[in-house]
């Protein structure tokens, strides 16, 4: 007998030779099929072989090789969000399991729906400090909405199939199922002699009550907002449309968070952009201004609010939210409103239809907010010797227009301009890593929602510094013959912690360049089509050229390096106090500094120009040529 004999009899316990006997593994695919799951995101390893020898040959579940835990996670979120079905996510135990918790952290605070399976080491070695044991429930704990040990074969399906219930119902979020080595070898009960599980509780009915006084708050208010949050994205389509039902009827404002944006669309004359730390003028001071907000799956989070003794202070809230914890954690509601989006909002628009009062004159209200409007505090003018990261996002939301595409991002400037610039009119077109801010998400998320969606673009927007997180995965998507696109927006720095130490640190640019890589060489070593595009005037045909190609692309985009992006609602500052450029700053009611020129209004000097000095500071540090030089070691700088 060879070692292989033998370590295979060790570890298959006897009583699998009988005939017709089926794994705790076999229970535990045959239970994913079940359930729906069609494709399933991993790295094997030794804890887990046995899932993925039972996995070989099963026609029914599609199996993504990653290339990191990590990624199988953001992989799985992505798929998750573009479709409204929970990923799924299989790892092994020590390292493969540790490798997920910032992806099942980046799914716990965004609330997505992601089932991650590891193995565990057999159930007589746990507490010996095996070799690659760990312990996978208190490392996950804290990250997830619930986690679990399976104990017995025998209760393999009934665990699952609570995952997935816990998973999908109520706020989703990620949970976490460790499965021993030897209880995936071990005989279980068929799928069909395991007892049904427990039904779901019952949902909680809307509150009539509530409702009716949120109707009454609506039918009173002058100036009222609505501010919807990624709670809309996650109750579905039904939920946002409608949520735009009742925007449109009552004639209000309407503004979306960073995970909002695509549950009302862009393009709809009410819409006020995103509101936030980086959101429109417009927004963020009708927020301030509003003498009634209704919150719709948004949690007021501190990039929302800003200083919070600030916040709204002339307004009534109205806050709708499926999770109770939520409400009245960080803004005190007048009338909370506990229940699932879409139901809440159908009772809402329901007792508006019932109001005998006629519905209040906005006039006034939308005559300020289009002066605000006015201050184009996104508006930019296209510069001709190098790229402005505005006009790439501009220049990329417009080739994407009429495509119905995808686009993930990671997390920095090019996140926020990407907010600011591309209009979502559908929900579940959006993917970005908000609460947990996760660099290394896009690419991952990309693949995971081009497998979901094989016939849509799908464009991952990332920055030099994120794209460097999980580059390796761009060996997932040649494998599995994935044709995402990546456009980076190259500045060669951490851009959002550079504008940070420049506007809030002194301009000591500490530890934040970057020296990026040649990416076309790296993209084409993984079998990635690859192109690099400076010039201004070649843009937007790099960008066809991308987009059109059959396969994967990377489309590396050289821009203006020390560009910072506005607006900013500076730390510790009300959302009524706004830095509009390097040079004008919101305050109060009124804008001080010179205000600058914008695509079509020549006549005042614009930011984004030639002739605009920088800060200082920052040219100071690191002049013209050594900037060169740390982006592309070894390159001539070269004049135009």
């Amino acid at each position: 007998m060879n070692a292989v004999t033998a370590l295979a009899r060790l570890e298959r316990p006897e009583s699998l030779e009988v005939a017709h006997a089926i794994s705790g593994a076999r229970v535990l695919l045959d239970t994913l099929i079940e359930l729906g799951v069609e494709v399933i995101f991993g790295y094997p390893g030794g804890a887990i072989l046995p899932v993925y020898d039972a996995l070989h040959g099963e026609p029914r579940l599609r199996h993504v090789l990653v290339r990191h835990e990590q990624a199988a996670v953001h992989a799985a979120e992505g798929y998750a969000r573009s479709t409204g079905r929970p990923g799924v996510v299989l790892v092994t135990s020590g390292p493969g399991v540790s490798n997920t918790i910032t992806g099942l952290l980046d799914a716990m605070c965004d609330s997505v729906p992601v089932v991650c399976i590891s193995g565990q080491v057999a159930t007589s070695l746990i507490g010996t400090d095996a070799f690659q044991e760990c312990d996978a429930l208190g490392l996950s704990r804290p990250v997830t909405k619930w986690n679990t040990a399976i104990r017995s074969a025998n209760e393999v399906a009934g665990v699952i199939e609570k995952a997935f219930r816990v998973a999908t119902t109520g706020r989703p979020g990620p949970v976490l199922v460790d499965f021993p080595k030897d209880l995936q070898l071990a005989p279980a009960r068929a799928r069909a002699d395991v007892p049904p599980a427990r039904p779901p509780e019952p949902r909680r009915p809307v509150s009539r009550t509530r409702v009716a006084e949120a109707a009454a708050l609506l039918g009173g208010a002058v100036r009222p907002v609505f501010y919807g949050g990624g709670g809309l994205v996650n109750s579905g389509p039904g939920a946002c449309d409608a949520f735009r039902r009742l925007v449109e009827r009552t004639g209000a404002p309407c503004t979306l968070t960073l995970m909002g944006l695509g549950a009302f669309p862009a393009s709809h004359p009410q819409f006020l952009g995103m509101l936030g730390m980086h959101g429109t003028l417009e927004a963020n001071l009708a927020m301030h201004h509003a003498d009634l907000i209704v919150c719709v799956g948004a949690r007021f989070d501190d990039r929302v609010t800003g200083r919070l003794e600030h916040f709204a202070p002339g307004a009534r809230i109205v806050h709708i939210d499926i999770d109770p914890a939520s409400i009245n954690k960080l803004v005190k509601a007048d009338v909370p409103l506990v229940g699932d989006c879409r139901e809440a909002l159908a009772a809402l628009n329901d007792a508006l239809d019932g109001a005998l009062s006629p519905t209040p004159d906005l006039a006034g209200w939308w005559a300020r907010i289009e002066a605000w409007r006015a201050e184009q505090s996104l508006g930019f003018t296209p510069r001709e010797d190098v790229i402005l990261p505005q006009h790439l996002v501009r220049s990329l939301g417009d080739a994407l227009a009429g495509s119905d595409a995808i686009v993930s991002t990671d997390v920095g400037q090019h996140q926020m301009w990407a907010a600011q610039y591309l209009g979502f009119e559908r929900p579940g077109r959006w993917l970005t890593s908000g609460g947990a801010g996760t660099m290394g998400y896009g690419l991952p998320a990309a693949i995971g929602a081009k497998i979901a969606h094989p016939d849509a673009p799908v464009v991952c927007l990332s920055g030099d510094a994120s794209i460097l997180m999980n580059i390796q995965e761009l060996a997932t998507a040649t494998q599995e013959g994935v044709a995402v696109k990546v456009v980076v927006l190259n500045n060669a720095w951490m851009g959002m912690v550079r504008q940070w130490q420049q506007l809030v640190h002194g301009g000591r640019l500490s530890q934040s360049a970057t020296g990026a890589p040649d990416f076309t060489a790296v993209a084409r070593a993984f079998g990635w089509a690859a192109e690099r595009v400076s010039d201004p005037a070649e843009l937007e045909a790099a960008l066809a050229r991308c987009l059109a190609h059959d396969g994967p692309f990377f489309l590396d985009v050289d821009v203006a390096p020390l560009e910072n992006c506005f607006p900013m609602i500076p730390a510790g500052s009300g959302h009524h106090e706004i830095l509009l450029d390097e040079h004008r700053r919101w305050s109060g009611d009124r804008v001080s500094g010179n205000r600058p020129a914008c695509a079509g209004d020549p006549q005042v000097p614009a930011h984004g120009r030639a002739d605009a000095e920088p800060k200082a500071s920052v040219i100071d540090v690191f002049p013209t040529g050594e900037l060169h030089a740390r982006r592309h070691p070894g390159r001539q700088v070269r004049s135009r």
